[in-house]
């Protein structure tokens, strides 16, 4: 029922999204009985659901307590933590809130979905102080990380402040904005957090991820090593510091930028608008690029993590209006995000084969993380001395190794949930409460549907198993039609036995089950699918077809 989980004099938290696996970010805080939603994201679909693009946390649970959802804080505009937001916000219809540039991104996003001006969006000013809503108190602290306005949210409660980190790293040269500093992030810590709600995605790594400003220097040495050839870079379109670091590459190279993909030119003028990048080169046209001499021209490309419509897998191809030849080169100035190295090495290998030299950040410092890693956290925990640690934004591990990491370092308590978790931060021993449903949803077409709804189930099947069609007709012989399986030359002969087998079988249906046209289905699914097992070793989804009645 609704109000089985109404916070009382208590601060709960509750995570629908991002904890138990890396991204899909969507986080609760329940204070006074009210609720504020951080974040709203997505995350890209994977083998595990065909067809599908998109997926999202299942919102059902806060869906029925909207009434006392008070608004929804965007830490930043990474779509694993605002790609939801065009598909639930009008549904919701709560305030949005967010700073100049993650707004900037959120309100097109509205546009394209028809919900600007339908939905309140609040453009929160880095410098505004705190932003009361109802019994939450919220500043955004500014921290580093791999996009513009990357922000920590502090959040002031009636029982204790909370440390929401969002994305975040540490960098002496972030080349882009300037986060709070140690003494920034010590006072608060002076100042008392009751918890630290944090990132673990990069808890695994031993070392400090690294600064943009290192990158910077590696790539300007790198594209100036191949003097005389066509450079590629892929990077994150989102990574507006490597973007600016690119620019400036370019001309001290004497290079022309080129930028081939949508989603960069969108975050370049994004950035713009918002004050990044005012200096960036004006980037020229396929057609000019293609007729520079080859050392006079560094190529801004999307695809790094093998998205077939990309413009790398299309360059790759040689379908692209930029054209590559062998002695080329190609910069991937990106990580290889965990379920991307079959694309990824498709399209290397593609280029490979034509002769084009590649370059990853195995090779040269040419990528940093915007993630912590260990001694960055360990950091973080001296300066804010928080009471509480919550690992959030990792896969179950990630989130287990932070709390070691965190109780080594002397945190009093580490609270380890998943989604759906309802974690009692206050009063008295924080741990979990209760637990409620936090399923997943999934964008198929239009419509967004249950992710283990029948339809994305029968079409795992079908993908697995192949399909058969039966059609009976009162007086003639069964039509049969087979899809997937793998008999090739076989097929004709395999469809003439599996006919006789249903017919064979509809007739040694006996008395009232020879009238019966559920009888008379089931019959002749299980002799077709015991046909196609028999044939290929497939168990195929069989779907008879009985038009008028059959006696």
């Amino acid at each position: 029922m609704k109000n089985d989980f109404a916070p009382e004099d208590e601060l709960l938290f509750l995570a629908l999204g991002g904890s138990g696996e890396i991204g899909m970010n969507v986080n609760l805080y329940g204070c006074q009985g009210k609720w504020l939603m951080v974040d709203l994201g997505m995350t890209f679909s994977g083998t595990e659901y065909p067809g599908v693009d998109l997926v999202f946390a299942d919102l059902d649970f806060i869906e029925e307590r909207v009434d006392d959802l008070l608004g929804i804080v965007l830490t930043h505009a990474h779509e694993d933590h605002i790609g939801a937001v065009p598909y639930f916000a009008g549904e919701l219809g709560v305030p949005l809130y967010a700073t100049p540039f993650t707004a900037d991104l959120v309100a097109r996003k509205l546009e394209e979905a028809g919900l600007l001006g339908k939905v309140e969006l609040n453009i929160i000013e880095d410098d505004s102080g705190a932003l009361d809503i109802g019994p939450f108190s919220i500043t955004y602290i500014p921290l580093a990380h791999s996009i513009a306005e990357g922000n920590a949210l502090l959040i002031d409660t009636p029982h204790g402040r909370i440390f929401h980190t969002g994305d975040w790293k540490l960098d002496e040269e972030p080349i882009i904005g300037e986060p709070t500093t140690e003494e920034e992030l010590r006072a608060i810590g002076d100042e008392g957090v009751l918890a630290l709600v944090c990132d673990s995605t990069n808890v695994f790594n031993p070392n400090p991820s690294g600064s943009e400003g290192a990158v910077h220097r590696a790539l300007m040495e790198e594209v100036a090593r191949h003097s005389g050839k066509r450079v590629v870079v892929t990077t994150f379109a989102s990574n507006v510091a490597r973007l600016q670091t690119l620019g400036e590459v370019a001309r001290e190279t004497g290079r022309q930028i080129v930028v081939a993909g949508r989603s960069l030119d969108r975050i370049i003028e994004v950035a713009q608008d918002n004050g990044y990048l005012e200096d960036f080169p004006t980037p020229v046209d396929f057609d000019t690029a293609m007729g520079l001499p080859r050392g006079e021209v560094l190529i801004l490309a999307t695809g790094g993590q093998g998205e077939p419509r990309a413009a790398l897998a299309r360059m790759a191809e040689n379908n692209h209006p930029i054209e590559l030849t062998a002695g080329d080169v190609v910069l991937f100035s990106s990580r290889q995000i965990p379920g991307n190295e079959i694309p990824i090495g498709r399209i290397q290998n593609q280029l490979a084969a034509r002769g084009i030299t590649m370059v990853t950040d195995r090779q040269a410092f040419i990528h940093v993380s915007g993630h912590p890693g260990r001694p960055e956290l360990e950091a973080l925990y001296e300066w804010l001395k928080p009471e509480v640690l919550v690992p959030v934004h990792g896969e179950m591990r990630h989130m287990a190794e932070q709390a070691r990491v965190g109780k080594a370092a002397g945190i009093p308590a580490q609270v380890v949930q998943k989604n759906g978790d309802i974690v009692r931060l206050a009063p008295g021993k924080p741990g979990k409460l209760a637990e409620v449903r936090a399923g997943r949803l999934v964008l198929d077409g239009d419509i967004i549907a249950p992710a283990n709804g029948e339809a994305i189930t029968m079409r795992r099947r079908i993908a697995a198993e192949g399909v058969m069609v039966v059609v009976l007709v009162r007086g003639s012989a069964p039509i049969i039609e087979a899809i997937g399986l793998p008999l090739d030359e076989d097929m004709p002969d395999f469809l003439e036995e599996a006919a006789t087998d249903v017919l064979n079988a509809i007739s040694r249906l006996k008395g009232k089950d020879a009238r019966d046209p559920a009888a008379v289905h089931e019959a002749a699914r299980l002799a077709a699918r015991r046909a196609a097992q028999r044939w290929s070793g497939k168990r195929p989804q069989v779907r008879v077809v009985m038009p008028g009645a059959v006696d």
